[in-house]
């Protein structure tokens, strides 16, 4: 793929394009010769996310603990998604454009395009402005937005602890933004703790650069 980063960032704009993915697949299944087991798995993960996303979004039910299992729900369903798209329509030929098209998936280019490794980390500021909310400016260089380039975006891992991490590994949770600012919500429970986190760029064809130090700021 051209974008290693087409799915959409909203969960309901996402909800909507693997609902739309699944619907499209079916009709052309065996014609791409894609496994009904494959086929299963997605559907399933779907139904989970969805029922998920409804009880998270729903004010009565909505908790810190509902909102991470919905998060974990549509971790689970990308991570199996990128595989089965990678593994199974990617370079299959007998997915056409239009199938691609329909599918929401990018049309793949017909020359390559070489999209260096980030061999720099991202410059990045934190701004606080607004409770339970961080704002991440970044940019290829201090107080510039642009990216290097071939970078698709920057990706930043973290968690929320009173200890800092010993490596990167223990960043548990990941975001992503092609375009400066990234910005991050709380709960209210979370004020005040430390919130620790490393950036680095990922380029177009979905290449990780290397990491920054661990840094941490404080959740207003």
């Amino acid at each position: 793929m051209n974008n290693s980063n087409f799915l959409p960032r909203k969960d309901v704009e996402f909800l909507q394009w693997a609902t739309n993915f699944l619907v499209v697949l079916l009709k052309i299944l065996s014609r791409i010769g894609f496994p009904d087991s494959v086929y299963g798995i997605l559907n399933e993960r779907v139904d989970i996310f969805s029922n998920k996303l409804r009880i998270a979004d729903a004010p009565e039910t909505r908790t810190k603990a509902t909102v991470q299992e919905k998060n974990e729900a549509r971790k689970s369903l990308e991570s199996y998604l990128r595989q089965a798209i990678g593994e199974y329509l990617t370079r299959n030929h007998l997915v056409t454009d239009a199938d691609r098209d329909n599918l929401g998936l990018p049309i793949r280019k017909t020359t390559h395009t070489p999209a260096p490794v980030a061999t720099t980390i991202p410059w990045v500021q934190v701004v606080i402005n607004l409770i339970r909310h961080l704002r991440f400016d970044f940019g290829g260089s201090e107080g510039s937005k642009a990216k290097p380039a071939g970078q698709h975006g920057m990706e930043l891992a973290a968690r929320i602890g009173d200890e800092k991490p010993a490596n990167v590994h223990e960043l548990t949770h990941s975001y992503f933004d092609t375009h400066t600012p990234l910005t991050i919500d709380f709960e209210e429970e979370d004020r005040g703790k430390t919130f620790w986190y490393a950036v680095r760029w990922e380029n177009t064809r979905g290449e990780k650069g290397p990491w920054s130090e661990i840094q941490s700021a404080k959740i207003p």
